[in-house]
């Protein structure tokens, strides 16, 4: 009997959640109804570049599924984010976790989305095991090169045929353009990139390889991209795109030098994709402070200085920034295959606790009731004029 009443419990609870995230849906549609008559991003951008976001598990977990609204009306593209790098999915030597990686998967393929698994090979998001042997010590490079090809072929390997593009190297150069001093690099120096590569055409020939990182409209990044993609191509190691991550807050980057990182990674024969785009509107923290200003108050104050809204004249100068960004990608759009933006709303967005947590940040396209602001009807509008100007000769 008790058993029975608890069943009917978990059904009666399980109704109940629906019928509340249906109510909610139904509200924000009826509210929202305009923005999803009107032309999408992903239908403005059509013949230009794909337009893509990340999937999260809080995003995905909302009871109103408004999200996923979202991500069918705008988008067309999804880059599985955190929940691939190495420390989650393989966390120890015996145990792969690909519990949440499969259901993100499970849900491109259910929208017919183009996928991304994100960031193989990082220099700081993998788990200290796969460096040590099995007494503690160093690992040798014989057993680094065989934990490295047997992570990359089993991830890749599961996903072959349905992931269409990997994010294979992540964020190995520091902002000078040298290495990051990595375990891998310490062990293998730089021919780790090389096998990372190697690893993943072998997994999946047919699959497009990427390699990712910020900052690179700086020119000492932009420099050792080249360098190294130059270097691989000799060793036969064949990089397909290049994933300039849009990382940005105000006033950053600038657009003369992200204009040059586009062609002089085009020359090298690359594709570019724009990654993890989101725009702060925030201070930037510096790290570097002295210990007199770290102990003021006001000055952490400072850095989050609009925890009930954002002011108008800062959300202009935001949406300009956005404006700027995309007229550099329409004009070099044949050199661009997509352009991903690095989460759906300001609520859940990841620079609301980077690199200081409990900021309040606003960097997306979607507030935090996943209203469209207003520079999504602009970023619209300039691709149909850029579209209308192509058609007419102008």
């Amino acid at each position: 009997m008790q058993v029975k009443k608890f069943a009917m419990y978990r059904l009666l609870s399980k109704t109940k959640r629906n019928f509340v995230s249906w109510v909610v849906c139904i509200k924000y549609l009826c509210c929202n109804f305009h923005h999803f008559l009107k032309p999408s991003l992903k239908d403005a951008y059509s013949d230009k570049f794909l337009i893509g976001n990340t999937v999260n598990e809080i995003d995905l977990s909302e009871v109103n599924n408004i999200p996923r609204f979202i991500v069918k009306k705008h988008f067309n593209c999804i880059t599985i984010g955190n929940c691939m790098k190495a420390h989650v999915i393989h966390p120890q030597s015996d145990i792969f976790n690909f519990q949440e990686a499969d259901r993100y998967v499970n849900f491109g393929e259910k929208n017919n989305l183009t996928i991304t698994g994100h960031a193989l090979i990082s220099s700081l998001f993998f788990p200290r095991w796969i460096f040590a042997d099995e007494n503690g010590n160093e690992v040798s490079k014989e057993l680094l090169i065989e934990r490295m090809r047997n992570f990359i072929t089993t991830v890749i390997g599961r996903y072959k045929g349905r992931i269409q593009s990997w994010e294979v190297v992540h964020e190995i150069f520091d902002n000078s353009g040298k290495f990051i001093n990595s375990k891998f690099f310490r062990i293998l120096g730089d021919d780790y990139v090389k096998y990372a590569f190697n690893f993943a055409r072998e997994a999946d020939p047919n699959c497009i390889l990427s390699y990712s990182d910020y900052g690179l409209s700086m020119e000492a990044k932009r420099n050792a991209v080249i360098k190294m993609v130059k270097k691989l191509q000799t060793q036969g190691a064949k990089i397909d795109t290049i994933g300039i991550q849009g990382h940005c807050h105000l006033g950053f980057p600038v657009m003369e030098e992200l204009e040059k990182s586009i062609i002089a990674f085009h020359e090298l024969g690359c594709k570019i994709s724009i990654t993890e785009m989101d725009i702060s509107v925030l201070p930037v923290y510096n790290p570097k402070i002295s210990i007199e200003i770290a102990l003021n108050p006001d000055y952490w104050l400072s850095l989050n200085p609009f925890t009930k809204e954002i002011p108008k004249k800062i959300a202009h100068i935001q949406y300009e920034q956005y404006k700027a960004m995309f007229n550099i990608f329409l004009k070099h759009h044949d050199k661009i295959d997509r352009v991903t933006f690095w989460g759906m709303s300001d609520k859940y967005s990841s620079k609301n606790d980077f690199p200081i947590p409990g900021r309040t940040d606003y960097p997306l396209l979607f507030d935090r009731n996943y209203k469209a602001k207003p520079v999504v009807k602009e970023l619209i509008e300039m691709a149909n004029k850029n579209n209308n100007q192509i058609r007419f000769g102008k």
